[in-house]
């Protein structure tokens, strides 16, 4: 079965000409599945029957399985896909009150990148994902959107994997999003743990996308220790690639700081942090760290956490304090596959 999501317009056009269709049906096919939220070619009734039937026996609507699936009492919704190797992924729907539909997807299967705070770092790396199966986990959510009256609206590459890891296929994939989806580039966000040659290459791209640094910490020994990626790009490298992507793009970067109690959540580390953004166009977003089986931290109190914005925002670095979302589900990343794995065994 050809996977229908892997075909460009033209590939498309190729395979129903060999089938004897006229080159309309090509336009017809793509405002069902991208437009309408089709999953299937028997709902695609202005195609003759025929020619549905023929298409139902030769194509397919991607290759994820759904595996398991946990719905949060805040509405996140999270899945865990099987792929057709038999990895596993994971990818996450948060619906906001304001209307926003965000879909947090993976690029590999595992992570190389080996963060001793995450679970996905923890588990190791299995493989890279291809541009269509990075692709299809945002569009299985807009489709079920679609079907329900809404529409996805939000993108960010921050599920399992370290995008630059796999840089090709993610750049590929955001092409896709912004194509298929008409996912606007302002709407997509891509969070790195600090690639630097990537970060230089990226704001080369010409894209309009959000940039997300994985940060937490100042120290490069306190950060080394924690993300070992530090020892070969360390954080006066990351900070200059910083200010070169924002210089090329005129894009605000976002800082993500996971706050781990005792650790790096001291009135002395806001400081140090707010004199090594200074100049820089950039937001904080502040994460109460998020607790997993493999690592011993636990996530600063809520009186640190303002005070570690307060010292901040005094010294003029825009922060907030980024909402847990689905965290009666296992909502972190690498945590609801270690669910599944534990269940197994």
């Amino acid at each position: 079965m050809i996977n229908l999501y892997q075909l460009s317009e033209s590939e498309l056009q190729d395979q129903l000409t060999t089938l004897g269709q006229p080159a309309f049906r090509v336009k017809q096919i793509i405002q069902w599945v991208y437009e309408k939220g089709a999953n299937s070619f028997e709902e695609m009734t202005n195609l003759p029957k025929s020619l549905r039937e023929t298409l139902s026996t030769q194509f397919c609507f991607g290759h994820l399985r759904i595996d398991m699936e946990q719905v949060s009492k805040d509405g996140t919704c999270k899945r865990l896909y099987r792929l057709q190797d038999n990895k596993l992924i994971e990818s996450v729907l948060m619906p906001y009150r304001d209307g926003r539909r965000t879909a947090c997807i993976s690029s590999q299967a595992g992570c190389a990148m080996g963060c001793k705070f995450c679970a996905t770092g923890q588990m190791g790396f299995a493989r890279h994902l291809s541009a269509e199966e990075i692709f299809e986990q945002a569009q299985r959510f807009s489709q079920e959107l679609q079907q329900e009256g809404e529409r996805l609206s939000n993108i960010v590459l921050m599920g399992m994997g370290e995008p630059f890891h796999n840089y090709d296929a993610v750049i590929e994939a955001i092409h896709l999003l912004k194509d298929r989806l008409g996912i606007g580039a302002r709407k997509i966000t891509v969070s790195t743990v600090g690639l630097v040659p990537k970060i230089r290459a990226f704001a080369k791209e010409g894209l309009q996308v959000k940039l997300a640094i994985s940060l937490h910490s100042t120290l490069d020994e306190e950060r080394t220790a924690i993300m070992p990626i530090n020892r070969k790009y360390p954080i006066s490298e990351l900070i200059d690639a910083c200010r070169q992507f924002v210089e090329a793009t005129n894009r605000r970067i976002t800082f993500e700081y996971a706050l781990i109690h005792g650790q790096n959540d001291t009135p002395e580390e806001a400081t140090r942090l707010r004199n090594l953004l200074q100049g820089l166009m950039c937001h904080v977003n502040v994460i109460p760290l998020n607790p997993t089986a493999g690592y011993d931290g636990s996530p600063s109190d809520p009186v640190r956490v303002q005070a570690f914005i307060d010292i901040l925002e005094r010294g003029g670095i825009p922060a907030t304090i980024r909402v847990r979302r689905g965290i009666d589900i296992d909502a972190g990343c690498g945590q609801l596959k270690s669910k599944k794995t534990a269940e197994q065994s």
